[in-house]
C-alpha cells in the first residue's frame, strides 16, 4: 500500500515549497474579464483539471486564513451493509477541526486545507475512526501563456459523508474516472493527485498535458467483503482552438491504467481514448461542453490471454455560476474500472447539483447522481458483474452569525450490486444529518 500512497504524498509534500499559483483567468472557469480578453484563451471543461465552481458567487472569498471546528451528528438506518442479516442503524458523532489558507496574487493562487477529526458511533463503537483530510490546489502562471496546476486530495475516513460536500456536484472531463458508489461504514484511505500544464502558443491555439493518479485502499478488508483495493494512473494531451470569443473546438487523447487487487490475484484494465470536443461560453459564468470519440480497452488477467475491444465514449457537461444560484450537471459514457470493483465495466453516469441563496443568510441545495455499470469483461475472466446506484441529497444552510453556520439535510442512497457481498441484500441507506460549524477568517494581504 505504501508504494501506491507515495505518489500522492510526494505531490503534497513537495509542491507547497514552490509557494506559487495562477490567477483564475487561466482556468477557464469564468470571470467577467476572461471573455473580455482578446488574447488570453480559456481552458474548456473537457480538458481542464478544474471542476465547475459550485459556490454561490456573491459568497465567494479569497486571500484569507481560515480556522474552525465542525460538530456533526447524523442518523443512518444502514451502516454495515450485509455484514448482518438485517440493516443496522446507528447515530454517529464527528469532531472536525479545520485550518485552511487561500492566497491569490497576480500570477499565482494556492489553496490548502487540513482537517483531522474523530468519528464515534453510538452502537458500533468498533468502527470509531480517526480521520484525516488534506486538500491542495496549486496554480502558477509561469509566463503570460504557460500555466501549471497541481491538485491533491488525501482522505482517511470511515464515512465519506464527513469529509465531502454532498452538494459539490463536481464535474470535469479530464480523465476517465474510476467507478464510484457509496459503500458501508468502513476504514478507507484514498488519494487523488493530478498535474496539468497548458501552453497558449498562438492567439487562438492552446496545447496541454496532464497526469493523474487515483488510489483507494480498504484498510480492513473484512469490513467490505466483495470490494477490493485499486489504483489508476494515466496521462493525456489536448489541442484547443478558439473559433471565436465564445466557441472552442479541439481534440484530446488519454491513456489510463487501472489495477484492482482481488484476493491472490491482480486485474488490469488499460484504456486509450480519442475525443473531439466543443465548448460554448454563453456567458462568462455559463458554459456547455460536448465531447465524444472511440475508446479502446485491454483486459489483463494472467494466465488468460489479453482481451481487447472498442467502445464509443461520450461526455456532456454544463456549469452556471450566478450571483445567487449555481447549477452544475454532467453525463458520461465510457469503459472504466477500479473503485473497489474488478474488471472492465461500461459506466453510464449523470449528476446534477443546484444551490440557491434564498435569503442573505439562507441557502438551499439539492444534488443527485445516477450510475449504471455494466460488465464488459468476458465470462472467463475474474470480474464484478456491475450494478447501478442512485444518490440524492437535500440540504439547508443558515449563517447564524458571522462565525457560526448551521446545516441540516437528508440523503438517500439506493443501489443494486447483487454480486458484492457487502451490498447484496442491504445496499440502501437513509441518512439525516445536522452540522454546526464555527469559523474564523483572517484576511491576507493582496
Amino acid at each position: 500500500m505504501s508504494n501506491r500512497v507515495f505518489m500522492g504524498l510526494v505531490l503534497f509534500v513537495t509542491i507547497p515549497a514552490c509557494c506559487q499559483s495562477t490567477i483564475p483567468a487561466a482556468t477557464g472557469l469564468g470571470t467577467t474579464d476572461d471573455l473580455g480578453s482578446t488574447d488570453q484563451m480559456l481552458t474548456p471543461a473537457p480538458v481542464s483539471d478544474q471542476g465547475y465552481p459550485t459556490g454561490i458567487r456573491s459568497q465567494q472569498r479569497s486571500n484569507f486564513l481560515r480556522v474552525g471546528i465542525g460538530l456533526n451528528t447524523a442518523y443512518s438506518d444502514n451502516i454495515l451493509g450485509d455484514l448482518n442479516a438485517n440493516p443496522v442503524s446507528d447515530v454517529e458523532y464527528s469532531i472536525l477541526p479545520t485550518i485552511g489558507i487561500d492566497k491569490t496574487t497576480e500570477r499565482q493562487r494556492w489553496r490548502l486545507t487540513y482537517s483531522p477529526g474523530f468519528t464515534f458511533y453510538q452502537r458500533t463503537s468498533s468502527r470509531n475512526q480517526t480521520d484525516q483530510n488534506v486538500e491542495l490546489d496549486f496554480q502558477f502562471r509561469l509566463s503570460p501563456h504557460v500555466t501549471f496546476n497541481v491538485q491533491d486530495v488525501l482522505l482517511k475516513t470511515s464515512n465519506i459523508f464527513n469529509h465531502t460536500d454532498a452538494l459539490s456536484g463536481e464535474v470535469t472531463g479530464t480523465e476517465a474516472p474510476v467507478i464510484t458508489f457509496i459503500g458501508p461504514v468502513a476504514d478507507v484511505l484514498s488519494n487523488r493527485a493530478s498535474t496539468e500544464l497548458t501552453y497558449q502558443f498562438r492567439r487562438n491555439g492552446m496545447i496541454g498535458a496532464e497526469g493523474t493518479f487515483v488510489m483507494r485502499d480498504y484498510l480492513k478488508p473484512a469490513e467490505v467483503p466483495g470490494l477490493y483495493d485499486s489504483n489508476s494512473s494515466g496521462g493525456s494531451g489536448f489541442y484547443s482552438h478558439r473559433l471565436s470569443q465564445k466557441h472552442y473546438l479541439g481534440a484530446r487523447v488519454e491513456y489510463t491504467r487501472i489495477l484492482a487487487y482481488p484476493v491472490d490475484a491482480q486485474s488490469e484494465v488499460q484504456t486509450t481514448t480519442f475525443m473531439l470536443f466543443y465548448t460554448l461560453y454563453i456567458k462568462p459564468t455559463f458554459s456547455i461542453s460536448l465531447s465524444g470519440g472511440p475508446q479502446h480497452y485491454n483486459i489483463f488477467q494472467s494466465p488468460l490471454p489479453v482481451y481487447g475491444s472498442w467502445s464509443p465514449t461520450f461526455t456532456a457537461s454544463t456549469g452556471w455560476q450566478g450571483r445567487h444560484t449555481t447549477l452544475v450537471g454532467g453525463y458520461s459514457r465510457l469503459v472504466t474500472g477500479g473503485g473497489g470493483l474488478v474488471g472492465a465495466l461500461q459506466s453510464n453516469s449523470g449528476s446534477l447539483s443546484l444551490r440557491r441563496q434564498v435569503e442573505k443568510t439562507w441557502n438551499v441545495g439539492v444534488a443527485s447522481s445516477y450510475t449504471n455499470n455494466k460488465n464488459v469483461t468476458p465470462a472467463t475472466f475474474l470480474s464484478s458483474q456491475g450494478g447501478h446506484s442512485f444518490f440524492g441529497t437535500f440540504s439547508v444552510q443558515h449563517q447564524v452569525t458571522e462565525h457560526f453556520q448551521l446545516e441540516f439535510g437528508y440523503t438517500r442512497v439506493q443501489q443494486t450490486y447483487s454480486n458484492i457481498a457487502v451490498l447484496a441484500r442491504n445496499p440502501n441507506t437513509n441518512r439525516e444529518f445536522i452540522n454546526l460549524t464555527y469559523q474564523l477568517r483572517r484576511p491576507l494581504g493582496e
